[in-house]
């Protein structure tokens, strides 16, 4: 018996009354699917009622994918697809595997001859890196910095050094609550020649792109990025 495929979905990046980001090639996809590896149901299903015209919520067999997820747990997931299902995981925004959990079903699925196909979709942090006027042909991704604001403002300062050696542009995020504090951290670390963009509420009405030097930051107003989501980068050439 054929296995089925493996999508890797793509969401939104936040509440939007109108469709602005999923291809309606991916919609269909998630209308005909009856399998979904999810970080939390609750929000997927929300997802799906905005979607609309999918299977009914009792007829889809939720599966938790989340950073509590065990391998053990990982390969029963996957008895579906070997069955011939296809299934999907999906995101809670942007991108599965990318920030978010996927990964390790994944890495199962192409070691059993399952067929994995990702989807098109928003990614919040290839929209910054292009919206911010940094170098796209070098750069890293370094996901949530230090909790601790020492720790937190002597990994920016490495960062902010790998940048000048490396032509390399730095993408890190974090917990929307403090997104706050990152701003003042990076603004107390970093020097004021790099070049930090702040890229808040992505495809949003409430979109905000700005780029400036560390020094041109400390004299503008600064937008209140409180509990909203939120990419910076830094960049220091």
């Amino acid at each position: 018996m054929p296995t089925g495929t493996l999508f890797l979905i793509p969401t939104t990046l936040g509440k939007t009354e109108s469709n602005n980001t999923i291809p309606e090639e991916v919609l269909r996809v998630i209308r005909s699917l009856d399998v979904l590896y999810v970080e939390n149901i609750q929000s997927a299903v929300k997802f799906l009622q905005w979607v609309g015209d999918t299977k009914p919520e009792y007829q889809i067999d939720f599966y938790s994918l989340n950073k509590k997820t065990t391998a053990e747990e990982a390969h029963s997931y996957l008895e579906p697809l070997q069955k011939g299902k296809n299934a999907g995981i999906l995101s809670e925004a942007g991108c599965p595997g990318v920030a978010d959990p996927g990964n390790l079903l994944v890495k199962m699925a192409h070691n059993r001859g399952i067929k994995v196909q990702p989807l098109v979709g928003p990614s919040s942090i290839l929209l910054a890196l292009m919206a911010s006027g940094f170098n796209g042909q070098q750069f890293a991704f370094h996901g949530y910095l230090p909790i601790d604001k020492k720790d937190r403002e002597h990994k920016i300062r490495l960062l902010e050094k790998e940048s000048r050696e490396k032509d390399q542009t730095q993408i890190f995020m974090e917990t929307p609550h403090r997104n706050n504090e990152m701003v003042k951290s990076i603004l107390n670390a970093a020097h004021p020649e790099s070049k930090l963009c702040i890229a808040t509420d992505i495809t949003l009405a409430s979109e905000s792109i700005q780029t400036f030097s560390i020094e041109q930051w400390k004299s503008v107003s600064k937008p209140d990025l409180q509990k909203r989501p939120t990419i910076f980068i830094l960049y220091w050439k």
